[in-house]
């Protein structure tokens, strides 16, 4: 067989034969293969091509997936097992993506922490745990985990702590610091640093007596006497509410 015409399709080339086959393949199999020189293709050369073909054809979904954003190691890996790549050619791919610096485990995992500092609420741990799933070796991940600023840290903790007890209508303080310290933990919060965000916050009672008073009113108006008692600090109490808080509030009532 013999080459006829080279026409560069798209992101491709397309090779006519002139026995009317066409081979729609990369720059580099045309260069590996010297097609723009010997025109001529014999069975075992055209094997090769079809080859170095599949090999390029996911050598260049791992390019594609890199440039959206970058990746570890073992997300290039998954990837391209799950496109049913072949053993071989995963191990060949990833190591020269290492070999030219576009797999690197270490400046994956500091872009990756500075993004979710900089552009999410999750915090250290959470962030940890996370490269761990993207199986970034444990040394980087203690120095990234390390080298996060504390003030930045301290920072996103009280600006979340603001942002939630100004939101809070519902919850008394103690139930409220409950759920809020439960949520910074799952955010990947250390306990240490959320109570002491925690600590320095202004409380504002006047929302938890508005939120006690809609309760009370509601309840008012299908309950009296012994019944509505029962019934206004069951409800309280389901809210967090302290004993102390619900007598005083209870007491209050009572005396208007």
């Amino acid at each position: 067989m013999k080459i006829e015409k080279i026409k560069k399709s798209g992101l491709k080339y397309k090779i006519t034969l002139d026995n009317g086959e066409i081979i729609n393949t990369y720059d580099e199999v045309i260069l590996k293969n010297n097609l723009l020189y010997d025109k001529h293709i014999d069975s075992e050369l055209l094997n090769k091509i079809n080859n170095d073909t599949v090999y390029y054809e996911s050598y260049n979904k791992a390019i594609r997936m890199i440039s959206r954003r970058l990746r570890s190691e073992a997300e290039i890996r998954e990837y391209l097992k799950r496109n049913k790549v072949l053993d071989e050619d995963i191990n060949k791919i990833t190591d020269t993506l290492k070999r030219i610096g576009l797999i690197n485990d270490y400046n994956f995992a500091r872009a990756y922490t500075n993004d979710k500092m900089n552009l999410s609420l999750d915090g250290p741990h959470k962030i940890a745990k996370n490269l761990e799933k993207y199986k970034v070796d444990t040394d980087i991940i203690n120095e990234m985990i390390n080298n996060i600023d504390s003030n930045l840290v301290e920072e996103h903790l009280n600006k979340i702590v603001t942002k939630k007890v100004k939101a809070n209508t519902k919850y008394s303080e103690s139930r409220f610091k409950q759920k809020l310290t439960l949520y910074l933990i799952n955010l990947g919060y250390d306990k240490y640093e959320i109570n002491k965000a925690l600590n320095n916050v202004h409380f504002d009672n006047d929302k938890v007596l508005k939120e006690m008073d809609k309760i009370y009113n509601k309840l008012f108006l299908k309950y009296t006497g012994d019944e509505l008692i029962y019934k206004v600090k069951n409800k309280l109490y389901s809210k967090g509410y302290k004993t102390e808080e619900i007598n005083a509030f209870i007491e209050k009532k009572n005396s208007l």
